[in-house]
């Protein structure tokens, strides 16, 4: 009897093997700006859902196919699962709430005045959400508070954007000592997102300065903690200094 591979065992090595590409050429491709950020994370995406075909195939085919079945349904599984756990890594590191802009002080933030200038910024409201934003952040990231400087606001300033201008993968916008205020924009390394940001140094009524941030996607609703991360690390680079 000639034994052939069933259905469900080449169902899951078909996704099994567009899995793996999947999620290989959209970051890749995004990378290197060959295709748009969200281009890309949907191929990674579509990776995903591919692998997940590829397990409930492959489970199948073990279970009642013969010798050349389970060996295409293993062909299938070793790369679905290759693709699943990086993807399940990745998520315990990076879940927080769906939202996509994080501030020091939600009541006061830091507002964007040049950013909404930029051609690419036209039309989008960068405006802070409000209240349930504010009560998702408390929810996930508990209280983030502003850095507090033991210097006045005009050299909190200077130490400021110092830093700021220091760090590769931002791009200064706008630089105003009078108001106190940095914004830029920050692109992330894999999948090139550009986030936008401004960052506020203010007198805290005692001859020091807090030093607000604001982090805002562009794209997407949640952001994988990448502005919460930005904020943080920026702060820990600037109480370094």
């Amino acid at each position: 009897m000639n034994d052939k591979p069933s259905i469900a065992a080449r169902i899951a090595l078909w996704c099994g093997g567009f899995a793996i590409v999947a999620a290989l050429v959209g970051p890749l491709f995004a990378h290197f700006e060959i295709v748009s950020p969200m281009v890309g994370f949907g191929l990674l995406a579509l990776g995903l859902l591919d692998a997940i075909i590829a397990l409930i195939s492959g489970i199948i085919a073990l279970a009642r196919g013969g010798p050349a079945s389970r060996g295409a349904a293993v062909g299938g599984l070793v790369p679905a699962a290759v693709v699943l756990g990086a993807v399940l890594v990745s998520a315990s590191t990076s879940n927080g709430p769906r939202i996509n802009d994080i501030a020091t002080d939600t009541e006061n933030p830091p507002e964007f005045t040049q950013l909404p200038r930029l051609e690419e910024n036209v039309g989008r409201d960068m405006s802070y959400p409000g209240a349930e934003f504010a009560r998702q952040q408390l929810e996930g990231y508990g209280k983030i508070v502003p850095l507090a400087l033991p210097i006045p606001p005009g050299d909190a300033f200077a130490k400021v954007y110092e830093v700021a201008n220091a760090m590769e993968t931002w791009e200064i916008v706008l630089a105003d000592s009078g108001q106190r205020k940095i914004e830029g924009i920050d692109t992330t390394w894999l999948f090139r997102f550009k986030d936008d940001f401004v960052i506020e140094v203010r007198d805290d009524g005692k001859g020091g300065s807090l030093v607000h941030m604001r982090s805002k996607s562009r794209d997407g609703k949640g952001d994988l903690r990448a502005n919460a991360n930005r904020i943080a690390a920026f702060f820990e680079k600037l109480m370094s200094k």
